[in-house]
This record gives C-alpha cells, structure tokens and sequence, in this order.
C-alpha cells in the first residue's frame, strides 16, 4: 500500500533513537522520548494560492526533517507507523555539511 498526501502536508518516517542510555541501560519504550527527527517518504502537490496554483513544497522525499514534538497525524501501514504531518510542522531539514 501507498500513501499520497494531500495538498501541503507529506508522509515522514520517524527515526528512532538508540534505547539504550550512555551508561548501558535499556530503556523500555514507555520512557523514550517521541522522536522528532524522520525521513520524507512522500510529499503532496503543495498548496494552492490565490489564483489556484500548486505552491511546491520546500522539502523533497528522501530529506531528513526536524519536526515539532506533538505534530501530525500517527498512521500505522504493514506494521510501519508514519506520521502526516504539514509543511508548517517541519522545522528545519537536516543538511550534511
């Protein structure tokens, strides 16, 4: 199954962080931090403007996003949860430098 989203909102893959602490422990996933960091899967048409015109989308699939903490929609498909976020929830795109 795949998604397409709708208008200016796209489809993320959260990255998850290690669940083990520095000093070894394991931690269980009701202590884990939510995780605000995934991978761009797909990316809607943009947003229309006056005239009714696409406005293209700042990030591209296969970008790696910082995103608000309680931002979007969670979606589990095959057993991958995804999340549906905005364009205005993305906070910065992570760039090698």
């Amino acid at each position: 199954m795949k998604l397409r989203p709708l208008s200016d909102r796209l489809v993320v893959k959260p990255i998850e962080r290690e669940a083990r602490t520095v000093s070894g422990i394991i931690l269980p996933e009701s202590a884990r931090e939510k995780p605000q960091e995934g991978e761009v899967i797909a990316v809607g048409p943009g947003a229309r403007n006056e005239k009714g015109e696409h406005m293209a989308l700042d990030v591209h699939v296969g970008d790696i996003v910082l995103y608000a903490k309680y931002a979007g929609t969670e979606v589990k498909l095959d057993d991958v949860k995804y999340l549906i976020l905005r364009e205005s929830d993305i906070l910065a795109v992570v760039e090698e430098a």
